[in-house]
């Protein structure tokens, strides 16, 4: 395979359908890369004590693809070895275990995608209008990210 055939690429996708780990770290396979780093974030059965029966998550779809694709461009400028790169994130109700979030990239060593995912995960809390709410057995909390710049703002 000639370089030319294998450019590099972002995959986004936002639904309400189960997410797949072999989906996504497939989309980022490259013959020129021998690492892919996968970041998967699941749903836990607790948070603080209490049982959580499932989450649910919201999107401003247009406004979230946007963001996304802007951490894919500042990933490709902080690591410009990095091949591809996807982000896959769950709406809709997320059962426990299952994944609301799958990130991959794929570069020619592990330190650029390792570092890359992390900052994929990190920077994607921090800044892409993506809403959680935590499901327990008598109540319910919209959950904030720490990580989010707008909500620190006001603080």
């Amino acid at each position: 395979m000639e370089e030319s055939e294998d450019v590099p690429k972002d995959f986004i996708k936002l639904k309400s359908e189960k997410l797949s780990v072999d989906e996504v770290s497939e989309l980022v396979v490259s013959p020129f890369c021998g690492a892919v780093s996968l970041f998967i974030g699941t749903t836990r059965n607790n948070f603080e004590g209490k049982k959580v029966i499932h989450l649910e998550y919201e999107a401003y779809t247009s406004m979230a693809e946007t963001e996304v694709k802007k951490i894919c461009r500042d990933v490709r400028q902080k690591w410009p070895s990095v091949k591809h790169i996807a982000v896959h994130h769950r709406l809709g109700v997320v059962p426990i275990t299952e994944a609301s979030v799958i990130i991959a990239v794929s570069s020619p060593h592990r330190a650029e995608s390792l570092e890359a995912v992390m900052y994929c995960i990190n920077t994607l809390k921090a800044s892409v209008p993506i809403w959680k709410k935590e499901i327990y057995e008598d109540e319910y909390s919209w959950k904030e990210n720490k990580e989010c710049f707008w909500a620190n703002s006001e603080k």
